[in-house]
């Protein structure tokens, strides 16, 4: 099993910058297509931003230019950089991993325990 940690969050003003992380615990990282997510009170949980074991990203269109997704899989982790922040960013962040099973084609989804971003005046 993948347990996931994220770190990082906290209170920024708007226009600052906040560096998240998460810790994967398997040296099997690599294979995993990692990701971002966020939820806000009384919202669903949205894609913030992806990227695969070939290194591809994608963004959210609220958050393309402003965020930048990466991976180090020597260290078995995984970074999202949020620039230009914005009030309507504020949320909990969430930390996934996940893979489809060579064989089987069974999906495998894990997810961290979340860290929240507040960012106000």
């Amino acid at each position: 099993q993948v347990q996931l940690v994220e770190s990082g969050g906290g209170l920024v003003q708007p226009g600052g910058s906040l560096r998240l992380s998460c810790a994967a615990s398997r040296s099997i990282f690599s294979i995993y297509d990692m990701g971002w997510y966020r939820q806000a009170p009384g919202k669903q949980r949205d894609l913030v931003a992806t990227i695969t074991t070939g290194r591809s990203t994608n963004y959210a269109d609220s958050v393309k230019d402003r965020f930048t997704i990466s991976r180090d899989n020597a260290n078995n982790m995984v970074y999202l950089q949020m620039n230009s922040l914005k009030p309507e960013d504020t949320a909990v962040y969430y930390c996934n991993a996940q893979l489809t099973g060579r064989r089987s084609g069974r999906e495998y989804t894990y997810w961290g325990q979340g860290t929240q971003v507040t960012v106000s005046s």
